[in-house]
């Protein structure tokens, strides 16, 4: 068994065969999905999403991309929000200064206050670091200073530092398609770094088709690409890589529901 923890099944390219999606996902023996919100307003839809298929979960969030045009939220709205039981994490959240497509104080205050309702609910927080390293570090070590949060890193590209900091506070890295490009030695060489019991595999589907499939759809089965060259990293086999990930998401996601094989 497979785990998809990052995809956007509401996404233009998988919503109009969303059904279809899922079942060759779970063709591919990916079992589990995680739709991911990344706007307040889309927040109905994906639940909607979660609640149709038992085997997708949701989270509840804005994207540092969006963080100034969504309105302002609070961390006692984002709290409101997780309470239905389909509703396994906060986020997407965190920093972007590549594409800055937010000003920069409006994406830290809003990755502040997703942190304050991973803290209340104890959901994992979705972060999504990009050109912000240094600042994330620093966000995450004063945020943590304030009280625990649980959370991972997605579709991780980042330096040691970053990572090292994650797990220093038992936060998972998760691994997207990025790492079977050929272009990727040295984000392979740190993921190799990484303690296995870290460790999670994502798509972010619709985009980061993994090899061979690149410049295509990605799509939640394409997850086993994925599975297959983290193994080929840690020196593993596939199977041992897809039980130990699995394993590692839903002690993360405590509120996720392990389908039953």
């Amino acid at each position: 068994m497979l785990v998809d923890s990052h995809c956007h099944l509401n996404y233009p390219g998988l919503v109009e065969d969303i059904e279809g999606t899922v079942a060759r996902a779970m063709d591919a023996d990916v079992n589990y999905m995680l739709c991911i919100s990344t706007k307040l307003s889309e927040f109905s839809a994906i639940l909607n999403i979660a609640k149709t298929f038992s085997n997708v979960g949701c989270t509840v969030g804005i994207h540092p991309h969006e963080s100034k045009s969504e309105a302002k939220t609070s961390v006692d709205a984002l709290v409101a929000l997780t309470e239905h039981s389909k509703v396994i994490g906060i986020g997407e959240t965190g920093l972007d200064f590549y594409y800055n497509n937010a000003p920069r104080e409006a994406q830290e205050a809003s990755f502040r206050t997703h942190i304050g309702a991973s803290r209340e609910t104890q959901l994992p927080i979705i972060i999504h670091s990009r050109d912000a390293d240094k600042r994330t570090i620093e966000i995450i070590h004063e945020e943590q200073k304030i009280g625990n949060f649980p959370g991972l890193i997605h579709c991780f590209s980042a330096s040691n530092e970053l990572a090292e900091c994650a797990i220093s506070y038992g936060m998972a890295i998760s691994l997207s398609g990025i790492i079977t490009f050929k272009t990727a030695q040295d984000i392979r060489k740190t993921v190799k770094t990484i303690p296995l019991n870290h460790i999670l595999l994502e798509t972010d589907a619709p985009f980061l088709a993994p090899v061979p499939h690149r410049g295509k759809t990605n799509e939640p089965a394409f997850v086993r690409h994925t599975a297959v060259k983290a193994a080929e990293i840690f020196d593993l086999e596939p199977d041992t890589i897809a039980e130990i990930t699995t394993n590692n998401f839903f002690n993360l996601f405590s509120r996720a529901r392990r389908p039953i094989n």
